[in-house]
């Protein structure tokens, strides 16, 4: 591998997902779900609630409560959660498991930056799982980042575990990305571009991706099923928050300005700052 042939570090970007927190009606269910599929593991418990992650590292709060309604795959939120496997071996080691474990595949492609696998859990949450190519595949000969929906090579993936078997989330395994469905790609831009401050890394028909520190997207959104929809309503279950890592504390100090100067509401307390973009889901900045 050369040098032009590196591998994102995602610590070195100006902003990273950190945890993603879910609502859900049945906690037991759907924690025991990603424990056994995804490998995750226990980091922290309490009423009604439970922290998965690797090692003492958090990636996704389950808040359980039987009262909520369904979600509405009409309305905005979580489109996908994108669980970011360390190398491709990782990845092949997880198929391998994955189709033991006789779950339902809603798709495999092939985006030229990286290879995924997509699923959902009990309670139609979707899930990403993927590995990155190096960052020299990702960009076209006038240097913009490709992106493409192409269909994914599973027998050539599978081959890359070299007959080593999955045993768990990888310990330095991430959340590489949220995809969230909002309302409309336009006003999504004014909050995830214009007030967070991300890069528009590269577009859909329907959706933008937005990157930090030149990664393809640590977060997307899309209308593809949520045109035109409104706040989400209160007591749904489905996602609540993404938690974005920070690098630089003054970034925060600009994007709350940011916020205030266009009329967003924020909280600030010990942990950092949330703000909820236009569709209710809270962003939670942290350093």
């Amino acid at each position: 591998m050369t040098t032009a042939d590196h591998f994102f570090d995602m610590t070195t970007a100006p902003m990273r997902i950190g945890a993603v927190r879910l609502k859900v009606r049945d906690l037991d269910a759907v924690s025991t779900f990603y424990q056994t599929v995804l490998g995750l593991s226990p980091v922290a418990t309490g009423d009604h609630r439970i922290t998965l992650g690797t090692g003492s590292a958090p990636l996704l709060e389950l808040e359980g409560d039987p009262c909520l309604s369904p979600f509405d795959p009409r309305q905005a939120g979580l489109f996908h959660t994108a669980f970011l496997m360390p190398t491709r071996a990782d990845l092949a080691r997880w198929v391998a498991h994955f189709a033991e474990a006789g779950v339902p595949l809603q798709g495999a492609s092939d985006h030229i930056v990286s290879e995924a696998l997509y699923l959902a859990d009990p309670e139609g949450n979707g899930i990403e799982v993927y590995a990155d190519r190096p960052v020299s595949a990702w960009h076209g000969e006038e240097g913009a980042i490709r992106m493409s929906t192409d269909p994914l090579d599973l027998k050539d993936l599978l081959q890359s575990a070299e007959g080593t078997e999955w045993s768990g989330f990888p310990a330095n395994g991430s959340i590489g990305h949220v995809h969230l469905q909002v309302g409309d790609t336009g006003e999504a831009d004014g909050f995830y571009r214009d007030i967070l401050g991300l890069d528009i890394a590269a577009r859909y028909p329907g959706a933008s991706f937005y990157g930090s520190g030149g990664y393809h997207h640590q977060l997307a959104g899309n209308i593809w099923n949520s045109r035109r929809a409104s706040k989400r309503p209160e007591g749904m279950a489905g996602l609540d928050s993404v938690e974005i890592v920070v690098r630089e504390a003054a970034d925060i100090a600009a994007i709350t300005a940011r916020a205030e100067c266009a009329g967003f509401d924020s909280i600030k307390d010990a942990d950092g700052l949330t703000l909820s973009d236009p569709w209710g889901t809270a962003i939670r900045l942290k350093n």
